[in-house]
């Protein structure tokens, strides 16, 4: 069974149609990702798969479970886990807290406000450990709004692994990000993401290529193609989605 299945999915704000009856499915442990010009409607997809926008028509199922018009916390609840292009973080609370925070549902605290969190041997020693697999142990004492760009970015998928989702959609994971953060920032991913299922969204062509088991590729609100990574390079509608023309030689998908 895939894990995400998107049947007919289509989204309007009053007459303007942004997404147009898209039809993908997501197998387990897949890395996908959509790609497309600006304005295609990528990130508007990512907010009706994770519950920040409803659906106009069509369905989205997670684990064959409907999940489309659901709260978001309802869905990350289930496995289903996001980040966004803007870092989306607790500023004010220290790395060790935003990331502890994330673990508190996953590991079955609930809502038991009678616990003291300090003395939860299993949950801090969980925290302690995710923190050392980002990268930013020496950082756990920091507000969280004082690291570097990059490290909130780092803290914003160890928020997403803590939460215990099975898939994980990465907003832009490297926008704004220098060679050296993006390459490192890179291997993070790959390394947190081993074993799960992963759905990014990113303008570098050579990370994409790099990453992604399979590339569907979306303009208009409409997905032209859907296809592993060669069999994309060389599409003509992608192509020329792209570029505006379709490159001499370029075949078929």
């Amino acid at each position: 069974m895939s894990l995400l299945q998107l049947q007919g999915l289509s989204k309007q704000f009053g007459d303007t149609k942004i997404i147009r009856d898209v039809n993908l499915e997501i197998q387990p442990g897949e890395k996908h990702a959509i790609i497309g010009p600006n304005g295609a409607g990528k990130s508007t997809l990512f907010h009706l798969i994770s519950g920040r926008y409803h659906v106009s028509s069509g369905s989205i199922l997670f684990k064959g479970t409907p999940i489309h018009n659901r709260s978001p916390f309802e869905i990350t609840r289930l496995g289903l886990a996001r980040s966004f292009q803007v870092t989306n973080i607790f500023p004010l609370l220290s790395v060790f807290e935003n990331v502890r925070c994330a673990l508190l549902w996953s590991m079955g605290y609930r809502y038991s406000f009678w616990q003291l969190l300090g003395k939860a041997q299993a949950l801090n020693d969980r925290t302690e450990a995710l923190l050392d697999e980002i990268g930013l142990h020496a950082r756990r004492n920091l507000p969280a709004g004082e690291l570097a760009y990059a490290e909130q970015r780092a803290l914003e998928l160890g928020i997403a692994i803590a939460s215990g989702a099975e898939m994980i959609l990465l907003d832009e994971p490297v926008a704004g990000m220098s060679h050296t953060e993006a390459t490192n920032a890179v291997a993070l991913i790959r390394k947190v993401t081993a074993g799960k299922t992963l759905i990014m969204v990113e303008h570098d062509m050579n990370i994409v290529f790099d990453m992604a088991d399979r590339i569907s590729v979306l303009v208009y609100g409409e997905i032209i193609a859907s296809d592993i990574p060669s069999k994309i390079r060389g599409n003509p509608r992608v192509q020329e989605a792209y570029l505006g023309e379709v490159v001499p030689g370029g075949s078929d998908a």
